[in-house]
């Protein structure tokens, strides 16, 4: 049975409190985001090594708490991503957490959260690619819709693009569409 998230903000708030005194002793410099049931370790350093490092241990902090506490981590569902300003992302190293019963963690190449989809350089061309993908199969089935002696009206086509593509096309856009943000790419 799955918690509400209020119920499982009491419940993980102890976790999360001892968490971060443990990070804070041992001075890992961590952080750790969570809503309900997902969870995300933040690790920045100019090394790459050194911020896997830091990964390492504090992902064996948290797995040891929530055992404590009587919950498990799903290490199948576990992901490592670096965010790199570099253009070769081809030796990335790995992350090794065969040492705590969990998979070797090969870098991604896009990270998926919430149904953001990031690159290395957020320069978010798969989310826009994605949901640009999306409207448009929207469009064409819009086409679909009628039956076989009239279709829809103009305004009715006007009012389902408006309520139906058009979230769609822009989720997400607060991402992406800044103050001197190239838009050439998403408007092509």
């Amino acid at each position: 049975m799955a918690l509400s998230p209020i119920l499982s903000t009491i419940y993980l708030s102890p976790v999360l409190h001892i968490f971060k005194k443990q990070l804070k002793i041992l001075k890992i410099p961590t952080s750790f985001l969570s809503f309900v049931n997902n969870g995300l370790l933040i690790a920045q350093n100019k090394s790459l090594s050194v911020s896997n490092s830091f990964l390492f241990y504090s992902y064996q902090i948290i797995s040891f708490l929530l055992e404590k506490f009587g919950l498990k981590l799903e290490h199948s569902k576990t992901e490592i991503f670096h965010f790199l300003h570099s253009t070769d992302p081809s030796n990335l190293p790995s992350l090794n957490l065969s040492p705590l019963n969990s998979p070797i963690l090969q870098p991604k190449n896009t990270w998926k959260y919430f149904r953001f989809i990031f690159d290395r350089k957020l320069s978010f061309r798969s989310h826009i690619d994605f949901y640009t993908n999306k409207a448009m199969s929207m469009v064409k089935s819009i086409k679909l819709l009628g039956n076989s002696t009239r279709g829809l009206a103009p305004q009715q086509k006007h009012l389902l693009y408006r309520s139906c593509v058009l979230p769609i096309a822009l989720y997400g856009y607060q991402l992406w569409f800044y103050n001197k943000a190239p838009l050439s790419y998403p408007i092509r």
